[in-house]
């Protein structure tokens, strides 16, 4: 039986391969654990016996001479036979094969990435398929592996979460003039008439490359019209919440967008958002009447008593309102002003 003896670092050319060693190490898999050790380090030894002879760790090691480490750390075994070493090597590398993935783990973890390009480590949303191709067209048509790639709220409206990626715009365009704006650096808003930005629902990868060039861009402004249905105000929060989260998930910062109607729709719409965020919040047709005007402050008081948000980003002008001790930064209207 053998045990683990001594733990240190050695030099990679002091170490010696297993030539009969029957794993292979293609180049794309070199490749990413160069990757790996560049961007984590060398984190896990390899393990050598009291000669130096490899039993686990070949590609790491051929890895960190690639990333031009000159010492990595082992773990030196002890007590293990001729027989034993090899039929150790053989037993490591095909108990790696068999492990499996809990999807909605993996797609979990991954949410919770926002800083890390983990395709860089072919990983990716695993895609849950729960039902056969039937499903699969059902899934296309309401969007639902966004859902499913999400960290929902676990409350009974089940919101995506958009977390907070620490990113103030200089200033901010409409959607419509993404694609064709020659200033990156901007952040983009979805402030105008939804049949704008309604692709970013139909087409959600279409706009990736696009949005990935901009400062960020803040969750679409689906409307809630006091006269809407209340489950198509539900319906239009939930889209802009996954809509958000899905490009955070594809590296880009975003911003949510909050909006509210009436005293009810406080329930849901405040939702998925974490306390301390940076949010985005529009002025535009508030002046209208007193009604409105009232309907927005109370909505702005609620969402600053949920969220307790450290910076408010207001879009379409300045309202007389005590925001206490927010940070509150002012963008024009220029979607409108364009306009005329």
């Amino acid at each position: 039986m053998g045990e683990v003896s001594e733990i240190r670092r050695v030099a990679i050319d002091d170490l010696k391969p297993y030539e009969n060693n029957a794993k292979i190490h293609g180049k794309k898999q070199l490749e990413k654990l160069v990757k790996s050790i560049q961007e984590f380090g060398f984190m896990s030894p390899v393990l050598v016996d009291k000669e130096l002879h490899i039993i686990a760790g070949h590609g790491r090691t051929e890895a960190a001479k690639l990333a031009g480490l000159k010492e990595i750390p082992v773990v030196i075994a002890d007590g293990l036979t001729e027989e034993q070493r090899k039929a150790y090597i053989l037993a490591d590398n095909k108990l790696a094969e068999l492990s499996e993935w809990d999807k909605s783990l993996v797609n979990l973890e991954l949410q919770s990435l926002s800083g890390f390009d983990m395709s860089a480590f072919d990983l990716k949303p695993l895609e849950i398929k729960p039902y056969g191709a039937e499903r699969e067209r059902t899934n296309d048509a309401y969007n639902l592996r966004l859902a499913h790639e999400s960290v929902l709220t676990d409350d009974f409206w089940q919101m995506p979460t958009i977390f907070c990626d620490e990113v103030i715009p200089s200033d901010l365009i409409g959607f419509n003039y993404a694609k064709t704006n020659k200033e990156k650096n901007v952040g983009v808003h979805c402030f105008v008439d939804d049949y704008q930005f309604e692709r970013l629902w139909n087409e959600p990868e279409k706009y990736v490359d696009i949005l990935k060039e901009y400062e960020c861009v803040l969750s679409p402004d689906f409307s809630l019209y006091m006269d809407m249905p209340m489950p198509m105000k539900i319906w239009n929060i939930y889209r802009s919440r996954v809509i958000g989260a899905f490009y955070q998930r594809r590296g880009i910062p975003v911003i949510p967008t909050i909006s509210w109607a009436e005293e009810e729709t406080f329930d849901f719409c405040f939702q998925g958002i974490p306390e301390n965020s940076i949010v985005a919040v529009s002025t535009i047709g508030v002046k209208e009447n007193e009604t409105i005007t009232q309907i927005w402050e109370d909505g702005m008081s609620e969402m600053i008593k949920r969220i307790k948000p450290k910076t408010i980003l207001l879009y379409g002008g300045a309202l007389e309102f005590d925001y206490g001790n927010i940070e509150v930064v002012e963008y024009k209207n220029k979607v409108t002003e364009n306009w005329h």
